[in-house]
């Protein structure tokens, strides 16, 4: 009877443990709008397709410039932020990159508890992505992964200056509700590729901690990795406070989103912003 007794003791005390974690999870989901899920799901396929081109044509030219040269290679990374923007910004804003996730939330225009399913979406399609190319383009070992071509602290100033840049456009025409919203893919695939070209030749033009970490896993190769890290966080951060400096309103608007999931229209509404 003893026996009996503690094994029925211990099955009340598994469910009631099971009906805990249950109801913690529950609350937990009532914290995010119920397409959340959607919004985290988008950032995983639109890291994967951004890495995907961008590293493949960076890959594709280190293999033969005739076929892809540097030029081409650049402006495909630009070309695939603009498509993505507007493929899937009014879903989840099209982050893409961990540290535009992290600088707007730094600057009030993203909820911190959002972030680290953000990045980890990054990362999850960033490093799919790279794997998918090791597939591909095997037997090639370095898959677009990108790294210093001289001294590591050029490569950091060149990817704080080149993140900066992207960030301090993606500010004025996503977060600005005076800038031309319908225009933000064009305004912020073009600073990729202007800047793309330039940083291209000294630090491979990363700005996205999840493009470079996703090849760099793929083809393990870490060599500056700090760089990668350090240099997009810290321009990211910059150009988001410095657009938020010289802005004319405080009022935190929309990061290129327009509809939610259910395409209602919501303006200039961040469907994430009562998170």
């Amino acid at each position: 009877m003893s026996n009996f007794n503690t094994e029925t003791n211990q099955l009340s005390s598994l469910i009631s443990h099971e009906r805990f974690q249950w109801l913690s999870l529950a609350k937990v989901a009532q914290n995010y709008p119920p397409s959340f899920p959607k919004m985290v799901f988008a950032e995983i396929i639109g890291t994967y397709l951004l890495v995907f081109v961008g590293s493949g044509s960076a890959a594709l030219s280190a293999i033969d410039e005739n076929k892809v040269s540097k030029l081409a290679a650049s402006l495909a990374g630009g070309f695939i932020v603009t498509v993505m923007i507007y493929s899937i910004g009014h879903i989840s804003g099209a982050h893409m990159n961990p540290a535009v996730s992290f600088a707007f939330a730094a600057l009030r225009h993203f909820p911190w508890k959002s972030v680290p399913f953000y990045m980890a979406a990054q990362l999850t399609g960033a490093i799919s992505a790279s794997f998918t190319l090791r597939i591909l383009l095997e037997p090639m070992k370095q898959l677009g992964t990108t790294t210093p071509s001289g001294k590591n602290i050029q490569a950091l100033i060149i990817e704080i200056v080149a993140t900066f840049t992207m960030m301090f456009i993606t500010s004025a025409v996503a977060t600005d509700a005076k800038a031309v919203g319908e225009l933000a893919g064009v305004a912020v695939g073009f600073s990729v590729c202007i800047t793309g070209i330039f940083a291209g030749p000294i630090s491979g033009g990363s700005m996205n901690p999840a493009r470079t970490l996703g090849p760099a896993i793929a083809s393990g190769s870490f060599e500056g990795i700090w760089v990668y890290l350090v240099g997009p966080i810290t321009g990211a951060l910059l150009g988001a406070w410095s657009y938020n400096v010289i802005r004319e309103t405080d009022k935190p608007v929309s990061k290129l989103q327009f509809t939610n999931s259910e395409n209602e229209q919501v303006g200039n509404k961040d469907p994430l912003s009562s998170v």
